[in-house]
Order: structure tokens, then C-alpha cells, then sequence
């Protein structure tokens, strides 16, 4: 197999495997209730004081709207509190219940694990490459939309 073939083939077999392990890692008995998209906007609304809708469905790249039907079955499920801002009443901030706090930290352990191995079997001089190589992927997701349909 040429490079490139080895290289494609090792990405696409790669976001697979992670799309398929992760959610079989972290939706557990305890977390059975919600789905990997649930885990990852828990992930973003974090462990802090709460944000706002906006901020954070600009971290999720979705609309407030796509984001406000997660949130609904995520409060229904106990994991978020919603709340509207007492300096501004348009504005509603979410924050995570105790539950959603277990999510939360039950999901940063599971990439904890899956960074470590990855950098366990770089020695310390490889570690920059991989940290450009990966740079340079996810600059590629993230300009590939606008590439696409002509914005840049």
C-alpha cells in the first residue's frame, strides 16, 4: 500500500473506532439515559458556574435552537439546570447538576485514557510532530466547510 492509502485508511478506520469505542466507554449503566451527542454538550456547558445558551452552542458549532432540544431532554433527565439570567431576563444560563458533574468528569477520564495512549508510545522528540500533524487535521475540519462552499 502506498502512503497515502495507509494514511486514509488508518483515518477513516480511526474515526470509526473512536465514534464506536467512546460511546460504548462512556454510556454506562449510570449514564444509559443519554447518547454521545448528550455527553458532548455536557461537555461543553462544563463544571463552571454555568454559560449561556449562545456561548454554549457556539462551542457546539449548533444553533441555539438545536441546542435548546438536547437541553430540554438533558434538564428532563437531571444533568442540566436551567436558569434565566437575573440581569437580563432574555438571557437563559445552564449549568450542570451533581448528575451532570459525574458525566462530566466520567467523559473527561474516558480522553484522558485515550490521550495517554497515545503519547505512552512517543518518545519525548515525537511528540511534536504528532502535535503538528494533529493541528494540521483539525485545521482541515475546520476550513473544510468554508472551502466548500466557497467562502474562503
Amino acid at each position: 500500500m502506498q502512503t497515502y492509502e495507509v494514511i486514509n485508511d488508518i483515518l477513516v478506520n480511526l474515526f470509526n473506532e473512536i465514534l464506536k469505542r467512546e460511546e460504548e466507554a462512556i454510556i454506562t449503566e449510570e449514564f444509559k439515559d443519554i447518547s454521545n451527542n448528550d455527553m458532548h454538550v455536557i461537555e461543553a456547558v462544563g463544571i463552571g458556574e454555568g454559560d449561556n445558551m449562545s456561548s454554549v452552542a457556539k462551542k457546539l458549532d449548533i444553533t441555539v435552537g438545536s441546542l435548546t432540544t438536547a437541553m430540554n431532554s438533558l434538564v428532563n433527565k437531571k444533568y442540566v439546570i436551567r436558569e434565566r439570567s437575573e440581569q437580563d431576563r432574555r438571557v437563559v444560563n445552564v449549568r450542570l447538576t451533581e448528575k451532570g458533574k459525574r458525566a462530566f468528569f466520567h467523559h473527561q477520564e474516558y480522553h484522558h485514557k485515550m490521550t495517554e495512549a497515545v503519547i505512552q508510545n512517543l518518545k519525548e522528540e515525537e511528540i511534536p510532530v504528532l502535535v503538528k500533524t494533529l493541528k494540521g487535521l483539525s485545521e482541515f475540519f475546520r476550513n473544510y466547510e468554508k472551502e466548500e462552499s466557497g467562502q474562503v
